[in-house]
């Protein structure tokens, strides 16, 4: 399961729509390692005002691994990450996450192209 979801938030979603803070907790709660990583990347970022920080230690095991997957690859989780922090987010391979600056343009138009992905790939990155 990607979210532990509490009844109350399981019943909001019922009943209409879920307040935005209330899904970033659940996010938080739910994935600590994905929700660790990209704070420390936000804070890493506001630190250098840098266009971006980025991060390329993979993962100590599969389910942090998996966390960073399902946070990443859900729309909805990641533009509730994007909205929370004021960040834009990107993604290549299964670790490497990056915090953009909403107004970066040139370095997020970079690091999404397939030239980036293809030059970040390494042999012990075949499996991940």
């Amino acid at each position: 399961m990607s979210l532990t979801v509490s009844n109350d938030l399981l019943d909001q979603a019922r009943t209409g729509e879920v307040d935005d803070a209330a899904f970033v907790t659940c996010v938080r709660d739910s994935l600590p390692y994905a929700w660790s990583l990209i704070s420390d990347l936000v804070k890493q970022r506001e630190h250098t005002g840098a266009e971006f920080a980025d991060n390329t230690v993979p993962p100590p095991d599969e389910a942090a691994r998996g966390q960073l997957l399902r946070a990443l690859a859900s729309d909805a989780m990641r533009g509730a990450l994007e909205r929370h922090f004021g960040v834009r987010l990107a993604f290549q391979n299964c670790h490497r996450v990056a915090v953009f600056d909403p107004a970066a343009t040139g370095a997020h138009a970079e690091f999404i192209t397939a030239r980036s992905q293809i030059l970040n790939q390494t042999p012990e990155l075949v499996d991940c």
